[in-house]
């Protein structure tokens, strides 16, 4: 397809943008050129909202540092923050076949916290009609995580009975609806204030983290997904069946250098024992995007939005995405 659709008649747009590293201070309001040149593959999206994560927070503060081997060692190289985005397509590559102009779409993009950002076609997907751009806007990054953790690499199934740390949270919420939806009997770990969003989401059990010690329960667990990030390897085995499988999702504890380092001890103490202690490596793809989708339309899967924010309160979004004041995602509100 030839890239004729129509461009955006002005030149410049509002943005959020980040001129160093750091914390949500360094995220600023600023008028920048619209993205103009498309490569084959790529489509520009005008953003409706955007998604706010933990991986847009460690791409803004540039940390652990080995992100920054990725991103730019000194200052980001892409200055505008955001992965999430939902949208309605304004132009498209000369290669791409799945979309045209006014086709409303979701999924992982660069720079979203803008009016206009760039995806490739290969990470969007049609949005549901059933959702509002502000809840498509929070599936993709932790969808994604969630959908891939618990399915493609847990392979739960039903009648398993699955512990999700952090099932609160943005990947949380998914994991606790995706295991539920496979037939297992799901137990969240969260904070007391939280329990009642974890029971309705689909867990038949809820831990409070500040009181209850997961790893000391009667019940041993098939399957955990630990999404918090804080738990050693010790507790975890505790907590598993002795052929049990833990996916260690979080990494907030791998410190300023090393780079998911629980993750890959998990990896090698699973050489010496029937428990299976592993990680995820982040894919995005439509096709899981798809499945994604399946699983929204069936009314298995429901975005859980804790808030949201208009574009120029980004900063005090991620305040209170890092102080952990969101209950589910978080959506940027742009259009």
């Amino acid at each position: 397809m030839a890239d004729t659709a129509a461009r955006p008649s002005t030149t410049t747009m509002r943005a959020v943008v980040q001129d160093a590293y750091g914390d949500s201070e360094v995220l600023r309001a600023a008028e920048v050129p619209v993205p103009r040149a498309l490569r084959g593959h790529d489509v520009l999206v005008r953003v409706h909202a955007a998604g706010l994560d933990r991986g847009t927070w460690h791409l803004m503060t540039g940390t652990p540092y080995a992100v920054r081997l990725a991103t730019g060692l000194r200052r980001p190289r892409q200055p505008i923050p955001g992965l999430d985005l939902s949208g309605t397509v304004v132009a498209v590559g000369a290669a791409v076949t799945r979309f045209s102009q006014g086709d409303e779409v979701y999924g992982i993009g660069a720079g979203t916290f803008a009016e206009y950002a760039v995806a490739r076609e290969a990470k969007l997907t049609r949005k549901p009609h059933s959702l509002t751009h502000e809840r498509a806007a929070t599936v993709a990054v932790s969808g994604l995580t969630a959908l891939q953790a618990v399915v493609d690499i847990a392979g739960v199934q039903a009648g398993q009975r699955v512990l999700v740390t952090g099932a609160s949270g943005g990947v949380g919420s998914y994991a606790v609806q995706i295991a539920a939806a496979a037939g297992a009997e799901v137990t969240g770990v969260c904070s007391a204030p939280k329990a009642e969003l974890v029971r309705s989401l689909g867990a038949a059990h809820v831990l409070d983290y500040a009181v209850d010690d997961f790893a000391d329960a009667a019940e041993r667990f098939d399957v955990i997904i630990d999404i918090a990030g804080n738990a050693s390897l010790s507790r975890l085995r505790r907590a598993l069946t002795p052929t049990g499988t833990a996916v260690l999702v979080g990494g907030e504890d791998a410190g300023q250098v090393t780079w998911m380092s629980r993750q890959l001890r998990g990896r090698v103490v699973s050489l010496f024992t029937r428990q299976r202690l592993t990680m995820r490596v982040p894919k995005e793809s439509a096709s899981d995007l798809e499945r994604l989708t399946a699983l929204i339309q069936a009314g298995r899967v429901t975005p859980s939005v804790g808030g949201t924010y208009p574009l120029a309160d980004a900063a005090a979004a991620m305040r209170d995405l890092v102080a952990g004041r969101a209950r589910g995602k978080i959506a940027i509100v742009v259009a």
